[in-house]
């Protein structure tokens, strides 16, 4: 029998995907509610998930599933634990993205520390118009050349953020991780990190030992100037934290793409606000038809791969 490919939710893909290369029954849906995903995997061999969740519950009712493709980097929405008990391997797509969000990262660092918001606010209010002299001197500006970009994670999204920042004249540092003694050759001491940043970048994965990671403590010791980026995972920081830093002064900005919960149906602190110095996406740094259409060709071969007897792109 041929194996059944059933892909989730496919509709958080933008793009084509080319044909599986192999034999196989292909089944996609647009959506799939947490109710429905264990009805449509019944019969799955292998299942391809963005967001939807795997629990151990959804596991138990698929007895042919043989393969997990993420069709993400970030797999907190699978249950690891359960799929290696089964032995079901989970596959992830890795370092696609190393153009999309850097450069995403970088638009919120420029808008923020050139002011973008602020002046563009000031010319809808007719203030330009009115001014005495031939400019607007209303908010300080700041380069990025010269000041130090300070980055929480050192994977390919992080290496590829700290090539840029170097090519802009940055200098770049990597934090150590929270808690550690000792730095590594190469890294500084995150609490250092953090009060020596004038732009914080955060690359690294949500997990037990990032979750709430940046908090009111952590805000503290950064400069009152300094700006805040996180295009990783909004569990990172703690937003309601990072709305009284931007509200008090106490951070020079912030630009998120991502939050605690998506969507955010039940709201967000940092969708409470309307601030000149924060600057909320959502979650689409990775969303470019260049990097989307680099993601979509690397899942289809991870699962070739897998049906072939050579799995790669392995979490377990």
């Amino acid at each position: 029998m041929q194996p059944q490919i059933v892909f989730l939710d496919r509709s958080t893909l933008t793009v084509p995907l080319r044909p599986v290369n192999l034999p196989h029954r292909w089944v996609e849906y647009a959506a799939t509610l947490p109710e429905e995903t264990a009805a449509r995997l019944q019969d799955a061999t292998v299942a391809i998930v963005n967001k939807v969740e795997i629990t151990e519950d959804v596991l138990r009712q698929a007895p042919q599933l043989k393969l997990v493709a993420v069709s993400a980097t970030g797999y907190n929405n699978v249950n690891i634990a359960a799929c290696k008990a089964r032995g079901i391997t989970v596959c992830n797509v890795r370092n696609y993205a190393v153009a999309g969000v850097p450069e995403h990262a970088l638009m919120m660092m420029l808008a923020l520390k050139r002011q973008l918001l602020a002046y563009r606010a000031d010319l809808q209010a007719g203030a330009w118009q009115k001014a005495a002299g031939f400019c607007l001197l209303d908010h300080p500006l700041h380069d990025l050349n010269g000041s130090t970009l300070t980055l929480i994670g050192s994977g390919a999204l992080g290496q590829a953020m700290a090539r840029i920042g170097a090519a802009l004249g940055m200098n770049v540092i990597f934090a150590e991780h929270k808690g550690t003694a000792t730095a590594r050759l190469g890294y500084v001491p995150f609490e250092e990190a953090l009060a020596r940043a004038d732009v914080l970048s955060l690359h690294c994965p949500l997990n037990q030992d990032t979750a709430g990671l940046i908090g009111k403590r952590e805000l503290a010791l950064m400069k009152p100037d300094a700006v805040l980026i996180n295009t990783g995972r909004g569990g990172i920081v703690d937003e309601t934290a990072l709305v009284e830093a931007l509200q008090a002064g106490k951070l020079g900005g912030a630009g998120v793409d991502v939050l605690t919960e998506e969507p955010p149906r039940n709201g967000n602190p940092l969708l409470d606000v309307t601030l000149p110095n924060l600057i909320v996406t959502p979650h689409v740094a990775w969303a470019s038809m260049e990097t989307v259409q680099q993601l979509a060709d690397q899942l289809i071969g991870n699962v070739e791969a897998f049906l072939c007897g050579n799995p790669r792109n392995v979490v377990v």
